[in-house]
């Protein structure tokens, strides 16, 4: 499990594209998807921090919440942009941060509200992807999305095969690499 900083360490475009992405709209913007109990995926917006330290999100009390105390395994997917159909995505462990210092600091950067039952997690990195379409111009109209795709991935070197954590059960041979059942039907 790389943390953000090993990832910009490692990748320091990737990561700056990426970041750029996901914060495209001011404050950061994404969509994260958490395992519910039954194996299924869940998304919801929400809007995390980055930092030279780490790739933080602040979740209230909620099902995304109980998802990420109870398994850990997410995917943040950015929101895409008006002009293109760019998009970056990155994967790995939500790890609840608990250094009173630390929360205080990232608290203040994502201008997180005192009052509110939040709780701030760390995002590890184990895959990290971001996918650029070009603008392609046809018979003098321009197209979005149109033209090849460039995709560049980064995959955490330390990560051996699928990411597994110690408590989690032994149905990992049907889930894809980020953790989904592969083989559920979609409700």
């Amino acid at each position: 499990m790389a943390s953000w900083s090993e990832f910009a360490a490692d990748e320091p475009r990737l990561a700056d594209e990426i970041r750029l992405l996901l914060q495209q709209y001011g404050p950061g913007f994404g969509y994260l998807a958490t395992v519910r109990a039954d194996g299924g995926p869940r998304v919801h917006p929400v809007s995390p921090v980055i930092t030279d330290e780490g790739l933080y999100c602040f979740v209230i009390e909620s099902p995304k919440r109980r998802d990420l105390e109870r398994d850990g395994r997410y995917a943040l997917h950015s929101f895409p942009p008006e002009e293109r159909d760019d998009e970056a995505y990155v994967a790995g462990w939500a790890l609840p941060v608990t250094d009173p210092v630390t929360v205080a600091r990232v608290a203040a950067l994502g201008r997180a509200a005192p009052q509110v039952d939040w709780r701030l997690f760390e995002f590890t990195v184990d895959v990290a992807m971001l996918t650029r379409r070009d603008q392609a111009t046809h018979l003098g109209a321009t197209h979005l999305g149109a033209g090849r795709p460039q995709v560049r991935v980064w995959l955490d070197p330390r990560a051996a095969g699928p990411t597994r954590r110690s408590d989690v059960a032994s149905s990992e041979a049907r889930r894809g690499r980020h953790g989904f059942d592969t083989r559920r039907p979609a409700a």
